[in-house]
C-alpha cells in the first residue's frame, strides 16, 4: 500500500509547529515578568537610598514597559536601568562640539551651567561640574558625565551596604563586589530567586529636545494613528557619551513605540518572541556567543511594521516571521540597520559581528525552521521534506557575500514574487524601495 501524500503547502505543515513554540514562549512570560519585577523593586530600594544620601538623582518609577519587554524576550542581554538627575534641564546650555559629524551617531553635546541661571548651584560642585574661563560670558562650567558616574557608584555603595545593614533587601539579592564602572555605564548583576539580571545603571538627564530625525517618522504607516506623534512629542534623554560628552537616547521612545505595536491585532510581537528565542538558542548558542541583540531584532519588527502596515500582513503566524525574516536578511547582506528613528545610523557598523556567519545562521532557519523550532525530545523524528516555494528558495540562495545581489531592483522582483508573504500591493515595495535606499547611503567603507 502507498504512503500517504505528505503535503507540501507550508502553511498546512508548519503552523501547528509554530504555535506550540510560541505557547511554550509565552508559558514562561508570567514567571520571567515575576523574576524582573522583584530584581527591579530590589534595585529600586537601593536606588532611594542614594536619592536620601543624595536628592540631584532621583527614582523613576514609571518602569512598566520595561518588564513587559523583558517578558519578550528569551535573551539575556543587560537591561538599562535609568537614573534621572533633578535638574532643570530646560535651563542648561546645549553645546554641540564642533567636530561633530552627522554621521557619527545620535547627536553629542556638552552640558552647560549658564552663568545667569538660578537654582542650579547643587550643580555647580566639583564632584560632578567643572569650571568653564573667566573669559567665556555665558556660560559657568560643564556637568561632566565621567563625574557623574563616579558619584553615583560611590552612592550606590552605600546604599547597598546601607540596605543590607537594615534588611531592607534580601539576603543574596545583589552583591557590591558585582558593581562594576564601564565607560558609558555601572554594571550591576541583581539576584531574582534562580535568576541572575544584569542591570546597566545609566545617569540621565530628561529633556525635550527637538531632533530632527525625527520629524518625518511621525508619518510612518503602520502604527495606530496619532501614536507617532504622542510619543516622540515626549522628547529625548541624555546620557553619557563620553567622559566629557552626553548624547540622546531614544530607547524609552522605542520601547513605547514597540508596546503600541502590541495594541493592534495580529503576530508582531509574537514574530518578535519567536525570533529572539531562536536567536538566542541556535544563532547565538544559548547565549555562549556573540550575535545579534534584542535590540537589533526589535529595530527589525519596527521597519517590518512600518513597510507592511495591513493588519492581513500579521494576521498569520508563520507569515508574520518570514517579513521579519526578509528584512533582517536583507540587512545583514547589505550590512546595514538603520536606526529607526535616525535612519543614517547604521546599527550594525562597528558592531564587530560575524554578519557573513550570522546571515547563513538566519538563512538556515528560513530554509528549514522546524530545525530550531523543536523544543524537546519528542519533536525529533525524521525531517519533513522541504516546504518553501521557488521564489523563496532563490531569496534565500542570493549570496551575502555579495551586496549587489540585493539591491533594490533584485530584491523588489524577488519580494514581488516571495508567495509566502502574498504580497500584492505596490505601494508597499516602493516604501521597501525608499527605506533601503536610504540605507545604501549610510558609506561604503564596511569590512
Amino acid at each position: 500500500m502507498p504512503a500517504p501524500a505528505v503535503p507540501t503547502s507550508a502553511m498546512a505543515v508548519q503552523v501547528p509547529l509554530w504555535h506550540h513554540y510560541l505557547q511554550a514562549i509565552r508559558s514562561r512570560e508570567a514567571q520571567r515578568a515575576q523574576d524582573f519585577q522583584r530584581a527591579e523593586n530590589v534595585l529600586l530600594t537601593v536606588l532611594e537610598r542614594v536619592h536620601a544620601l543624595d536628592p540631584r538623582f532621583i527614582v523613576d518609577y514609571s518602569r512598566g514597559l520595561e518588564a513587559f519587554q523583558f517578558a519578550l524576550r528569551s535573551s539575556e542581554d543587560p537591561l538599562d536601568m535609568e537614573v534621572p538627575l533633578w535638574v532643570d534641564a530646560e535651563a542648561l546650555l546645549i553645546e554641540e562640539p564642533e567636530a561633530t559629524q552627522p554621521e557619527d551617531g545620535p547627536e553629542l553635546c556638552r552640558l552647560g551651567v549658564p552663568r545667569e541661571g538660578a537654582g542650579l548651584e547643587r550643580w555647580t560642585t566639583d564632584d560632578i561640574f567643572t569650571a568653564s574661563s573667566e573669559g567665556d560670558a555665558k556660560c559657568r562650567g560643564h556637568i561632566v558625565p565621567g563625574k557623574v558616574l563616579c558619584v553615583l557608584k560611590d552612592l550606590l555603595v552605600a546604599a547597598i551596604v546601607h540596605c543590607k545593614h537594615h534588611s531592607l533587601i534580601r539576603p543574596g539579592s545583589l552583591n557590591v563586589a558585582s558593581l562594576r564602572e564601564e565607560q558609558l555605564h555601572l554594571s550591576l548583576l541583581v539576584s531574582s530567586g534562580w535568576r541572575t539580571i544584569n542591570f546597566h545603571v545609566v545617569p540621565v538627564v530628561r529633556r525635550k529636545l527637538g531632533v530632527p530625525a525625527l520629524e518625518g517618522a511621525q508619518q510612518m504607516p503602520g502604527f495606530p494613528e496619532g501614536s507617532l506623534r504622542r510619543i516622540l512629542g515626549q522628547g529625548v534623554d541624555l546620557v553619557p557619551a563620553s567622559t566629557q560628552l552626553w548624547r540622546t537616547s531614544t530607547n524609552y521612545l522605542l520601547t513605547r513605540l514597540l508596546g503600541e505595536l502590541g495594541s493592534l491585532q495580529g503576530h508582531r510581537l509574537d514574530s518578535l518572541s519567536i525570533l529572539d528565542r531562536v536567536n538566542h538558542e541556535s544563532w547565538r548558542d544559548g547565549g555562549r556567543t556573540d550575535g545579534l541583540t534584542f535590540g537589533h531584532l526589535k529595530t527589525v519588527l519596527l521597519w517590518a511594521s512600518v513597510l507592511f502596515p495591513a493588519p492581513e500582513d500579521w494576521a498569520e503566524l508563520q507569515g508574520a516571521v518570514y517579513r521579519l525574516l526578509v528584512v533582517l536578511l536583507c540587512c545583514l547582506a547589505t550590512r546595514k540597520l538603520p536606526h529607526f528613528l535616525h535612519p543614517q545610523r547604521n546599527l550594525l557598523q562597528g558592531s564587530g559581528l560575524d554578519l557573513g556567519a550570522i546571515y547563513k545562521r538566519v538563512e538556515g532557519f528560513a530554509s528549514q525552521p522546524e530545525v530550531a523550532l523543536r523544543i524537546h525530545a519528542t519533536h525529533l523524528g525524521r525531517s519533513p521534506p522541504p516546504r518553501i516555494g521557488s521564489g523563496l528558495k532563490a531569496l534565500l540562495q542570493l549570496p551575502a557575500s555579495d551586496p549587489t545581489y540585493w539591491a533594490t531592483a533584485y530584491f523588489d522582483v524577488l519580494l514581488d514574487k516571495f508567495q509566502v508573504l502574498n504580497i500584492q500591493d505596490k505601494d508597499r515595495i516602493s516604501a521597501m524601495q525608499s527605506i533601503f535606499q536610504k540605507t545604501r547611503t549610510l558609506g561604503s567603507e564596511e569590512s
